[in-house]
């Protein structure tokens, strides 16, 4: 009832006043309370499972409060009727208030600047149907409106039907089935290099699936159970062939769970070698191995010896241990809704999205690293079992939502700090990454932050090269120690913005005493008072204006026209008198002709205009240009 009230408080509709109201307001106060249990149960909007369906009741409750004629941001007053009408019996939802209300916000204001430039989409293209005497909106425009405005579907129907339309709803349908199965396509031949999956499921069929060894050997006794060239099987390929090779077994990871693939070589007992470059896995179990013939013929039956390249694997390993680390301490310190979000875990390096309402702050990157390194030097041992997900859950393993897990999971454990599922590789101990150096974080959508990160060796060699850089610093500003260098840069920069302005004023003083000067160069064509003129380089757009005006009002009949240089670019300006424009001359006209000597644009008033370009060898020619246009006015 809290949530109702709000919601008639807000509106200025009582319930009971008509069926429709009602409904608006029941559908209203039902999605704002489920909305904000959602958020306060770590769910974000997006555009995929649980966040999809939050953003869209968020947004049913905004429409529909926006049908009750409110169109003010309403959410966060909704959400915290939710909240304190909930509270009593969910507490940690009034402990989270803070996050719950900014998440609300957030998306209530996206989607308020998209239902303004859909509605005006819509209103257009109903526009036009009526006019036509059409009732039915065509699938291509909602689909347009959907994919390119980020309309909401259901929001298109309502409206539609408000406005006694329908909807080619089949058209719609088959239009974002089409743009599904494209990006299907996109995600399968990153999988399968464009090769027909029916191909790799021949292979599996006729010899089993590939026997992945690499949690415990980095080399493996192999046999060629198949060769892929230019998605087509074949009995054998030779040197300088890009191939696709299945083996029995093998220790080479394939990309998976935000980790790149292992790379190495082949060696085949004939003594032909294949380079690895990427390990996918288009058909589960079964490994792919790209890479390259560089030496002899490989065969269908072959057997040989397949070695991943050791440090690739060892500095990828850091990179997902260490994910995994920053993760559990990003947890730890923003709470429970870090969730990652996304990752990848390349050799010495990784990145890890996770949902925020805002930007991290130095302090929580600070706070998270420090926690970090101070684990690894407790060199917690790392360790993997495989378990039922009943037991994982029993241990506080974490799942992350949205993968699928089968009813055998593998649980990587960093000490009895983080477990989490995962079916990648990792290091021994904690020890082993050295050092995690968090390098920042970024925006990479609505509500979702990226953090990049370096470890072990790659960490050390950033952390010395700043060292060195650094100490140049202090060499360069003379008594300043490390601690001290941004109060001292930034003296030094205010200095030289005060030396700049110093300049600017000179330059303009410089300027504006060659007023006099530039006044006598003036020449008469047809009746108008011409004055061109190239100015040294460095006087500013505004006080081109300045002299430009000077100029023209010491004559009742006149034109200017002046170029300077600034950072090497040309910079027009053009002015002209009532008599001129009486005369049909146009400052705007004057500076298109004159810019598009120069290699640019511009344009501006009939009495005054600026414009540029990027050739200033041509500023001459130029002003050339514009005394020859005013010669046939």
């Amino acid at each position: 009832m809290q949530i109702l009230s709000k919601a008639m408080d807000l509106s200025g509709v009582k319930y009971g006043s008509s069926e429709k109201t009602d409904v608006s307001l029941r559908v209203i106060a039902d999605h704002a309370r489920t909305a904000a249990m959602l958020i306060g149960d770590g769910v974000t909007p997006g555009n995929e499972g649980r966040g999809y369906v939050l953003r869209r009741m968020m947004r049913r409750t905004i429409r529909n409060m926006r049908l009750l004629g409110t169109n003010d941001a309403i959410m966060s007053e909704l959400t915290q009727s939710a909240i304190g009408a909930m509270g009593p019996q969910y507490p940690e939802l009034v402990a989270d208030t803070k996050r719950i209300l900014a998440v609300a916000t957030a998306e209530e204001e996206s989607f308020l600047q998209t239902l303004k430039s859909g509605t005006q989409i819509f209103d257009l293209a109903t526009t036009a149907l009526k006019a036509e005497k059409k009732s039915i909106v065509p699938g291509d425009e909602v689909f347009k409106l959907h994919d390119t405005y980020g309309f909401p579907f259901d929001l298109t129907l309502e409206m539609a039907r408000e406005e006694g339309l329908e909807v080619d709803e089949d058209g719609f349908r088959r239009l974002m089935k089409e743009q599904r199965d494209r990006a299907k396509a996109d995600a399968k031949a990153k999988k399968s290099g464009h090769t027909d999956l029916t191909e790799y499921r021949k292979i599996a069929d006729a010899k089993g699936v590939t026997n992945f060894i690499g949690y415990s050997h980095t080399e493996a006794e192999a046999t060629v159970n198949g060769i892929l060239v230019d998605g087509s099987s074949v009995s054998s390929a030779s040197e300088g062939d890009d191939v696709e090779v299945i083996l029995n077994a093998t220790p080479f990871y394939a990309e998976g769970g935000g980790q790149l693939a292992d790379g190495g070589r082949i060696t085949l007992a004939n003594g032909a070698i294949i380079d690895i470059s990427d390990v996918q896995s288009p058909v589960k179990g079964l490994s792919v191995h790209r890479g390259r013939v560089i030496s002899g013929e490989i065969s269908v039956g072959s057997t040989g010896n397949a070695v991943i390249d050791v440090e690739r694997r060892n500095a990828i390993s850091r990179a997902h241990t260490a994910t995994h680390m920053v993760h559990k301490a990003f947890r730890e310190i923003l709470g429970e809704t870090a969730t990652q979000a996304g990752s990848e875990n390349s050799p010495g390096r990784f990145r890890f999205d996770f949902p925020s309402t805002g930007a991290v702050s130095a302090g929580v990157l600070n706070d998270v690293e420090g926690r970090v390194n101070a684990l690894l030097l407790d060199n917690l041992s790392v360790t993997a079992e495989v378990m039922t997900q009943a037991d994982a859950k029993k241990i506080g393993a974490m799942a992350l939502f949205g993968e699928k897990y089968g009813d055998q999971v593998r649980v990587v454990s960093v000490g009895d700090w983080a477990r989490e599922l995962c079916g990648g590789t990792h290091v021994s101990n904690s020890g082993q990454l050295g050092v995690v150096k968090l390098l920042g974080e970024s925006s990479i959508g609505a509500g979702v932050r990226r953090v990049e990160a370096l470890v072990g060796a790659d960490a050390y060699n950033f952390l010395a090269r700043e060292h060195i850089l650094l100490n140049s610093l202090t060499e360069l500003i003379k008594g300043a120690r490390v601690e001290d260098l941004p109060e001292r840069i930034q003296s030094l920069l205010d200095k030289i913005k005060e030396v700049e302005k110093e300049l600017a004023s000179l330059r303009s003083a410089q300027a504006l005493a060659s007023v006099d000067q530039l006044a006598s160069t003036a020449v008469i064509i047809g009746e108008t008072n011409f004055i061109g003129g190239v100015l040294p380089d460095g006087v500013s757009g505004d006080d081109l204006r300045k002299i430009a005006l000077e100029l023209r009002n010491r004559s009742s009949n006149s034109v200017v026209a002046l170029i300077s240089a600034s950072a090497g670019r040309p910079v027009l300006v053009a002015a002209t008198s009532d008599a001129a424009r009486a005369a049909g001359i146009k400052a705007g006209e004057l500076v298109k002709i004159g810019s598009n000597i120069l290699g640019g644009g511009g344009g501006g008033k009939d009495d005054f205009a600026q414009g540029g370009g990027t050739d200033v060898s041509k500023s001459r020619l130029a002003l050339e240009s514009i005394a020859s246009h005013l010669h046939g006015k």
